[in-house]
């Protein structure tokens, strides 16, 4: 798996991590999910555009 370095502003870091506190996974797990989901979000915002 490819390692990746984030900067978040510290309110983001915390927001993310109470989250994470909340679910019993780690940080990196949450931010990991939240990405992924935004990406599939995007792509079926992107084939939507490009059937018009």
């Amino acid at each position: 798996m490819t390692k990746i370095t984030l900067s978040l502003e510290p309110a983001v870091a915390l927001f993310y991590t109470r989250v994470a506190l909340a679910a019993g996974v780690s940080l990196e797990q949450v931010l990991t999910d939240a990405l992924f989901k935004l990406a599939g979000e995007l792509s079926l915002e992107a084939l939507k555009e490009n059937k018009v």
